[in-house]
């Protein structure tokens, strides 16, 4: 473990691994508290835990040390003393324990088998019966008809009881007293007709019918909570109405660290994929038949010769048409196969190795690498270094229209203030209707969730808004002075959400970014597009450099990828992004509830595209 400055750190190609003569070292990186996890084992053995292991050891250490590292600053860190030695051998141990295999089950002797509990004379009877009834699926029907025509003859007999019981009694009755009883009968049998019908669920779904107003989850039908007249707006927080609802409803998590940005999670399969990529790259040899067969076999798998363009292209077309049905922009699908192809010409194959899992292997690495830009956003460190200067730390959202601005500002509002920030949000979409409102309802919520009592009688979160049709530079420029005044942490400004074609409006958003200088410029995108996010950020960042007047004009520094949830494993939008700004993507949003905010896994997302 040590401080992100050594040489580990400029290795961006994917592989965290170093061997060296007998030895392999594994490391993983830390980037929010610059810390490096390295592990180091003979080379000879496969030990399967150790990613899990150097994970582990990582989540352990940093939780276990998190306040530290935010009071003293990655300097502190060289300087302290951390006792982990006993964590470090039971995460050792349990990753172990997690590697073994389980023992193959003992197969059931004819003693223990149901079969030996029958009897000779059981075994005869089945063969005796019908063959429709020893199918599983015909057993029941085979009880069903045997219990109906059970009934049916109970049925049968009992109107011949009754028969001759009635024969019986009309010898002792008269005529008049036989009418009564009959009268009687028909009586009884519609009262019993009418309890049946009663019973009967249909005439209550008749009365149910008719429109009811639908409440919603965490909604409220008193009409004093949903007058929003005078709600908070531009710090006055003493008549905003507070809502009572349960936060584990709201957030939808019990189990979540508060403040804490969890990475995208990820299943890898890359075993059973190399296994068909090399059952499938055998198939033509194996049909030759023969020694010729066998030799070509061998030869597609020994490193006899180097890599040629005519080798790989079959390979890199087969992998570019799948990068592009995942949705990867086909311009940008052709060129990662081509700078794979330049990467890999002349090289030696490894032994054992096919010209397929060679490509797939570079040109994984290539996409870790694009998921990686040089430049790296650390929103909760420069908040603090804008703490030191006495301002408060101003981020601007812009994007298309409909992406999730607004509710990914609430989300990223809601991670700020559980790491103790305050938030005022600039309500600078004064173009749509319903947008300062909905800004308005995210503010009343969070304030909901973390009220002044529990952070010693400070607003956490606060909404300035100037209503609509005014000038979005100009709100955004009164809302930095006023949290300059007020002392709030940060400043996040909503825009209104514009086509990347709509030269007025992109006049207009590059004049609010040039003249409030924000520290930080996001685009939201949702992963849903394909070609459409090359065609996006590009026009965006052409039109911020051709509307600014500075000399050196401010461009996108950071994406937030929105709808990740909705996508399964097309994940092609986060590499089109990353490969066309060099930007990196510093959110991702994965569901509707606020703790539905992640941070960027590059294994995960490359191995939900590669995945087949």
């Amino acid at each position: 473990m040590g401080a992100e400055g050594c040489t580990w750190n400029s290795e961006r190609g994917g592989n965290n691994s170093f061997t060296h003569e007998a030895l392999t070292l594994k490391y993983k990186l830390d980037n929010q508290f610059e810390l490096v996890f390295v592990v180091g084992f003979q080379k000879i053995l496969t030990l399967t835990y150790v990613d899990k292991l150097i994970d582990d050891v990582h989540k352990e250490f940093r939780d276990k040390y998190r306040n530290e590292f935010q009071q003293k600053g990655a300097l502190g860190i060289l300087n302290g003393t951390f006792d982990f030695k006993d964590d470090f051998l039971r995460l050792l141990r349990e990753a172990e324990e997690s590697s073994k295999v389980r023992a193959p089950t003992v197969m059931k002797t004819f003693e223990q088998s149901v079969k030996s509990q029958k009897t000779v004379k059981s075994i005869i009877e089945t063969r005796g019966e019908k063959p429709k009834e020893k199918v599983k699926n015909k057993k029941n029907k085979g009880s069903k008809k045997e219990g109906n025509e059970a009934v049916t003859a109970s049925n049968k007999t009992a109107p011949g009881e009754k028969q001759s019981s009635a024969a019986g009694d009309k010898e002792e009755l008269t005529k008049d007293e036989i009418l009564q009883k009959n009268r009687e009968e028909f009586f009884r049998r519609h009262m019993k007709a009418g309890e049946k019908s009663s019973k009967s669920p249909k005439p209550d779904a008749q009365k149910e019918k008719g429109k009811k107003p639908r409440v919603w989850d965490l909604g409220n039908s008193n009409a004093k909570v949903l007058d929003y007249s005078n709600s908070t707006t531009n710090g006055n927080s003493e008549a905003s109405p507070m809502e009572d609802f349960e936060p584990d409803m709201a957030l939808r998590d019990r189990n979540r660290e508060p403040g804490r940005l969890y990475d995208l999670e990820y299943e890898s399969d890359e075993e059973a994929e190399e296994e068909k990529i090399i059952q499938n790259t055998s198939k033509p040899s194996t049909k030759k038949g023969g020694l010729g067969g066998m030799f070509g076999m061998l030869k597609g798998l020994v490193g006899s010769k180097s890599l040629t363009r005519q080798d790989m292209d079959p390979v890199l077309e087969k992998m570019k048409d799948h990068l592009i049905a995942k949705n990867v922009a086909a311009e940008i699908a052709v060129q990662l196969c081509e700078s794979v192809a330049k990467k890999l010409e002349g090289k030696v194959m490894g032994t054992f190795t096919t010209v397929t899992s060679t490509v797939k292997q570079a040109l994984q690495e290539a996409l870790v690498q694009i998921l990686q830009p040089q430049r790296r956003v650390d929103v909760l460190r420069d908040v603090m270094d804008a703490q030191r200067h006495r301002r408060p730390y101003v981020v601007t959202f812009c994007g298309v229209n409909g992406v999730g601005k607004s509710t990914n500002l609430a989300k990223i509002s809601f991670w700020l203030i559980e790491n103790g920030f305050s938030v005022l949000i600039a309500a600078c979409d004064t173009f749509r209707a319903g947008a300062v409102e909905q800004l308005r309802t995210h503010t009343r919520r969070l304030n909901a969730l973390h009220p002044p009592e529990s952070h010693g009688g400070r607003t956490m979160v606060q909404l300035y808004e100037k209503g609509y049709g005014k000038d979005a530079a100009g709100i955004a420029m009164e809302a930095i002075s006023y949290a300059r005044n007020q002392g709030f942490d940060v400043v996040l400004v909503d825009t209104a959400g514009r086509m990347q074609d709509n030269a007025p409006l992109m006049t207009a958003l590059a004049k609010l970014i040039a003249v409030n200088a924000p520290d930080l410029v996001l685009f939201v995108g949702e992963a849903l597009v394909g070609n459409e996010a090359v065609d996006q950020l590009v026009k965006f960042n052409k039109a911020l450099a051709d509307h600014s007047m500075a000399q050196t004009p401010r461009l996108i520094d950071g994406i937030v990828l929105t709808k990740f949830d909705t996508i399964d494993d097309k994940v092609g939008a986060a590499i089109s992004m990353t490969y066309i700004t060099s930007k990196p993507i510093v959110f991702v949003g994965t569901g509707q509830t606020y703790c539905d905010l992640r941070s960027l896994n590059a294994k995960a997302v490359v191995a939900a595209l590669m995945k087949a």
